[in-house]
């Protein structure tokens, strides 16, 4: 090795993720973000003044109808300025704070209340009593406290961009600023509300509880509804469950709010009161308070378990463990010098157990965690002690003296760990899993195959669990196996699971360069000449793009030296040298004699270096790197490769990780014995004793749900079997139009005449499955280059445009080469986001193939994209799903995709979808963001910020699809089921508690009393639960012993598996006002697992969740893109209304406000309303 200057030896590098603090807590009345502490909720009223939900905190009186938290019950001023937390009083008429003393809010004038009186101001700004801090009913009256969600009446406010002059305000409010237009385009004019009251100031919207009002008002006229063949019962609000709200929210827009001020008395609060306690008795669905943090948040408990379906056993791959019944104890640890590799600071606590635990530590064995914590099954015979370790290096073989390092551990007692809080809560008598525990016997179990395998993650991995298998370009699989201590309803559960991932080949490092650039590049050296001569041809192409290619690879891969015999010292590789091996130089004394590489490993090792035209690996850092030639290195064994697998890489590790079920429950019983948990010297220590059973669970297989297509196919109805069904004798249930389309073909080996009855195929297909189809294209089929994808693209629609002179272009087929790079992603940013377009991409395979099962598949898709409908639950047209078909629901999906490893400058994306029908419940729009790097929490769902000309203005992602469902239904959403993706265990309750509160304000943005019962269920497929059975169907769900111990979660295998083991869906609800039962949530949840559009089959996870991927992975393409080798990462939400266009670990951090992630471009208006990501 080449050493320019000295460099000192460091430890391996593995950084601890940094704790995810809780998310924004909440948003005061003017959108500004307020401490956990201070975030409350802001429940519903019904048109008539009275409460959505019974059991509200008292969040005091509105004078603007902005939402306050519990904590600031006093109320607020003609202003509606938020208050902070202690200001917990009121406002004056002007809106002006008041100090806490002054607790009881501010008359009409502005003047201090006595805190007693800390109950708001009536419809005139008289006081109240501080039982009555509830807020004001729409004439004026006052609520009780327990009703307190909201002050002002309002049928339409926000619904709606209002005229010059705004709606008209309801009394008992006064005067009010109005909410601004949408940032988002706003809904027809139906939407305005109409009613008495004070003419609101320019730019407002109605606070009234009415209709009409402003130049925009009228009758409400509902769409025409789409043609069913299934008779539809009407929409009744007066059949609806019992609910609090004595106004049904569908009859909002008719509440009259011209009553005259009224000023109540206490017995009318106490008469109130009175009737609430009888509401809280008979209410099925209850508007719950937010928490005050995320900290107080109580997931739903199990209403019960499931009784629909056939009952069956399966097993799981759970084994049960016995609670140890020790003394555990906790001791922080303090290594001096700190480092930060745990191998290193394991090395150091195994030398110091090794030699002190007979004399110093009680002959205690004791498990850690590689950090700063320590634990013991009973207690050391110390409160505090100091030992000095000393670390010899390996023997490299140069007969050197090993290198010698010196610690000071410092142990000291920090905790007792109590194992009586965890046994409760197995036994479902205590509300919170008590994680301290959990993770300690976690530990423990790692403790033992820490040791003897390469730990990722939680999983173990090792060359000798399974066979190796290559991936190519210098990868291999390794076999491993999962291993997690989880609470469950037969008590503590270690769920092993069989695993795989990918690590580097210990290859010479020439010979993994060879294989990363799949060429032997060492077969024909590359002189100085060449490099001028053939500047630009391919090879030297190779070699200039070497540098990037293999830097990447290579940056911190861990290499030994070959060329010193048995010698083989170890280094970590930082880069690669800008220069060729036989051009680099170095000082060899302090005179500045300036030696060669080349020539240096000749004389002191007598290695004649061949390859002397390649650049040499940099080892240690830019200020004193050493240089090794690439051909005296191999790479160390056991290094995992964490960065993106390309697509052949993905396809060999899925084909190694594939297994029936049979062998992997083999596995995974072997891997259970190999471990022998009984023999375990740490588990014995502490107590702890694993069956090596498979846990066996009841299960049941739910009924599949009749699916209705069009009356005019031979099939009207299909009642699928084992998950899948086909289009054969069948029409869809709403075809789509497709009047002028056009077709632009990319594909240099499909002739014209190919693509022309290629084109011809589809659209008779399009129309023998129900949809109207124009056979001819609006222009003929053109030919074009790849490389010139945006020219063909816009060039081709402006002809199609000037052609159809007024009329719209409804499609546009594309045909691709199979292997096309960025081609698809080009054509559908540009489609999507400048054209206004929607497309179908199709492979020249296909076009060659035309085989009529994948025509029918086309098919489906396409009429999804021009606002078609595939099929329909029969259940959904009939009215008879519990909870969704009683009244208007909206049904959301959610999820958040984050860039690759090693993509560390690229945003994460965040997709929402909703349905846009009802009670068919199949259509969803999509909306679409940017937000931080890996940053899990949606930021959009909803914004406010402060516009110039307009005020206080707010949107986001929420409300939007709220506004797009009223739309296209005539509906206002009653109801609010929210599925959401891609959130681990360890981010529910910051998920839950910011975006639940996000749903909450978009709600009010709309209405200040609109706000729907909400159910937040998260799905979870990144699981390592698996089922098996012996005649494993679909449909099977399991909500009972390997499930949570008292709350409302439970597996579902919904889909049919293809190949190899098919893994369950996880539900979790993590909040429920729509008191959904087991049955009813897991029956909703299977059915509409049956009614994704892509295809004729029943999907792993629910669609919306499905669809919510789709649109966030979509719209990684309309991103530049963005690479960064700097390693750094970037931090910060959307700022102010960027960031937004409709349509593995991460952080739950509120990003700082003032970091911008650049905006995604903007969905064009007629492509967002239909399904443009199937």
């Amino acid at each position: 090795m080449v050493r320019k200057k000295r460099t000192d030896q460091s430890g391996e590098g593995e950084s601890s993720n940094p704790q995810q603090a809780g998310g924004n807590a909440g948003r005061g009345g003017g959108g500004q973000p307020m401490p956990p502490q201070a975030v409350g909720s802001t429940g519903g009223r019904g048109g008539g003044g009275q409460p959505i939900h019974p059991q509200q905190s008292a969040s005091g009186g509105r004078g603007g109808g902005q939402p306050m938290p519990p904590q600031q019950a006093g109320g607020r001023g003609g202003g509606g300025q938020p208050m902070p937390p202690q200001q917990a009083g009121g406002r004056g008429g002007g809106g002006q704070p008041m100090p806490p003393q002054q607790a009881g809010g501010r008359g009409a004038g502005g003047q201090p209340m006595p805190q007693q009186q800390a109950g708001g101001r009536g419809a005139g700004g008289q006081p109240m009593p501080q039982q009555q801090a509830g807020g004001r009913g729409a004439g004026g009256q006052p609520m009780p406290q327990q009703q307190a969600v909201g002050g002002q009446q309002s049928g339409g406010r926000g619904w709606a961009p209002q005229g010059p002059q705004g709606g008209r305000g309801g009394r008992g409010g006064g005067q009010r600023g109005g909410m601004a237009p949408q940032q988002y385009g706003g809904p027809p004019p139906e939407f305005q509300g109409r009613g008495g009251g004070q003419p609101q100031r320019r730019g407002g919207s109605s606070a009234g509880g009415g209709r009409g009002g402003g130049p925009m008002g009228g009758p409400f006229r509902p769409p025409v509804p789409e043609q069913h063949q299934a008779s539809q019962a009407p929409f009744q609000p007066g059949g609806m469950p019992p609910q609090a709200m004595t106004v049904p929210p569908a009859e909002l827009a008719e509440a009259s709010s011209s009553a005259p001020p009224v000023q109540a008395g206490p017995s009318q609060v106490q008469q109130q009161l009175q009737q609430l306690s009888v509401q809280e008795g008979t209410s099925s669905q209850a508007i719950q308070p937010l928490p005050a943090s995320s900290k107080s948040v109580r997931f739903p408990l199990r209403p019960g378990k499931g009784s629909t379906g056939i009952r069956c056993i399966v097993k799981a791959n759970h084994f049960f463990a016995q609670l140890p019944d020790k003394d555990l104890h906790q001791y922080d640890v303090s290594i001096t010098p700190e480092v930060t590799s745990r191998g290193v600071n394991r090395a150091v606590m195994g030398q110091l157990v090794k030699l002190y635990r007979e004399s110093h530590l009680g002959k205690r064995l004791p498990a850690y965690d590689g950090r700063k914590s320590l634990y013991t099954a009973g207690p050391l015979p110390f409160t505090i002690k100091e030992f000095k370790i000393t670390l010899v290096d390996e023997d490299d073989g140069s007969g050197a003296p090993r290198r010698e390092r010196d610690f000071k551990v410092v142990i000291k007692l920090a905790a007792r760990v109590d194992l009586h809080h965890l046994g409760m809560f197995l036994q479902g008598r205590q509300a919170d899993a008590p994680q301290e525990a959990l993770q300690v016997l976690d530990i423990v179990l790692r403790e033992l195959p820490t040791t003897r395998f390469s730990p990722v993650g939680r999983s173990f991995y090792s060359p000798h669990l399974g066979r190796r298998e290559p991936l190519g370009d210098g990868l291999e699989s390794w076999r491993g196996f999962y291993q997690s201590i989880r609470p469950t309803q037969m008590g503590l559960s270690l769920n092993i699971d069989m695993s795989s991932t990918a690590f580097i080949e210990p290859l010479p490092v020439i010979d993994f360069v060879t294989q990363l650039l799949n060429r032997d590049v060492t077969s024909r050296p590359l002189s100085d000449s060449d490099r001028v001569k053939h500047f630009n041809c391919s090879l030297w192409l190779l070699f200039s793009s070497l540098d990037q290619q293999i830097k990447k690879a290579l940056r911190g891969v861990k290499v030994e030296v070959t060329h010193r015999g048995n010698m083989r010292r170890k280094y970590r590789i930082s880069g690669l040298t800008s220069q060729a091996t036989r051009e680099l130089t170095f000082p060899v004394d302090e005179s500045g004699t300036m030696k060669s590489v080349v020539q240096y490993f000749h004389e002191t090792y007598g290695f004649n270096i061949q390859h002397t035209q390649w650049p040499c690996l940099q080892v240690g850092n830019q200020q004193r790197p050493n240089y090794l030639p690439m051909e005296v290195c191999k790479i160390v064994e056991g290094q995992r490769y964490s960065k993106r697998l390309n697509e052949r890489q993905i396809t060999a590790l899925l084909k190694v990780t594939c297994q029936r079920p049979q062998e992997r429950e083999r596995d995974i019983m072997q891997t259970v014995h190999h471990n022998a948990y009984h023999a375990d010297p740490y588990a014995q220590e502490f107590g702890i004793k694993i069956d090596e059973r498979l846990a066996s669970v009841e299960a049941r297989v739910l009924p599949a749900p009749w699916l209705k297509y069009h009356d005019t196919g031979r099939e009207k109805n299909v009642l699928p079997q084992v998950g899948q069904w086909n289009m054969m004798n069948k029409k869809m249930v709403n075809g789509g139009k497709v009047s002028n389309w056009i077709c632009i073909n990319f594909s240099r080996t499909v002739q014209d005449n190919v693509a022309r009855s290629f084109c011809s195929e589809l659209a008779q297909m399009c129309q023998i499955s129900g949809m109207v189809f124009n056979p001819d294209p609006v222009l003929q089929v053109l030919s074009a280059r790849p490389d010139q994808v945006e020219k063909a693209l816009k060039t081709r629609y402006h002809d199609a445009m000037t052609k159809l002179q007024q009329r719209e272009l409804d499609l546009l087929v594309v045909i691709l080469p199979d292997n096309n790079g960025s081609l698809y992603g080009d054509i559908k940013r540009i489609c999507e986001t400048e054209l206004g377009i929607v497309s179908q991409c199709c492979l020249t395979k296909h076009v060659f193939k035309m085989s009529k099962q994948y025509l029918a598949n086309v098919s489906l898709k396409i009429n999804v994209k021009v606002g078609g409908r595939n099929t329909v639950l029969v259940d959904a047209i009939s009215r008879r799903i519990p909870l969704v078909s009683d009244r208007p629901t909206i049904i959301f999906g959610a999820d958040v995709t984050h860039p690759h490893p090693g993509e560390d400058s690229s945003p994460s994306i965040a997709a929402v979808v909703a349905s846009q029908d009802w009670p068919e419940v199949t259509k969803y729009a999509g909306l679409v963001c940017a937000q931080a790097h890996r940053q899990e929490l949606i930021q959009d769902l909803y914004k406010s910020w402060e516009d110039p000309v307009r005020g206080q203005v707010s949107g986001g992602m929420i409300k939007e699809l709220l506004i797009s469902f009223r739309r296209s239904t005539g509906h206002k959403p009653q109801r609010i089921i929210f599925y959401r993706d891609g959130v681990s265990e360890g981010q529910f309750y910051q998920v839950l508690f910011y975006e639940l509160d996000a749903i909450r304000k978009a709600c009010h943005a709309l209405e200040p009393n609109y706000q729907p019962p909400v159910t937040f269920v998260v799905v979870q497929k990144r699981h390592h639960t698996r089922l098996f059975a012996n005649n494993h169907r679909d449909r099977t769900v399991v909500d009972s012993k390997i499930c949570h111990p008292t709350e409302f979660d439970f597996y579902l295998c919904s889909h049919a598996g293809i190949q190899g083991t098919s893994r369950p869906a996880h539900y979790h609800v993590l909040w429920d006002e729509n008191n959904f039962t087991a049955d009813d949530l897991q029956s909703l949840t299977n059915n509409l697992c049956y009614t994704y559009a892509r295809c004729t089959r029943s999907v792993s996870i629910v669609p919306p969740a499905y669809y919510a991927h789709l649109a966030a992975f979509r719209a990684r393409f309309y991103m530049e893109p963005e690479t960064s080798d700097s390693g750094s990462m970037m931090s910060g939400a959307v700022s102010g209304r960027g960031g937004m266009s409709a349509a593995g670990g991460r952080s739950t951090r509120a990003p700082p406000p003032n970091a911008a992630v650049r905006p995604l471009p903007a969905l064009k208006e007629n492509v967002k309303k239909v399904m443009f990501y199937c």
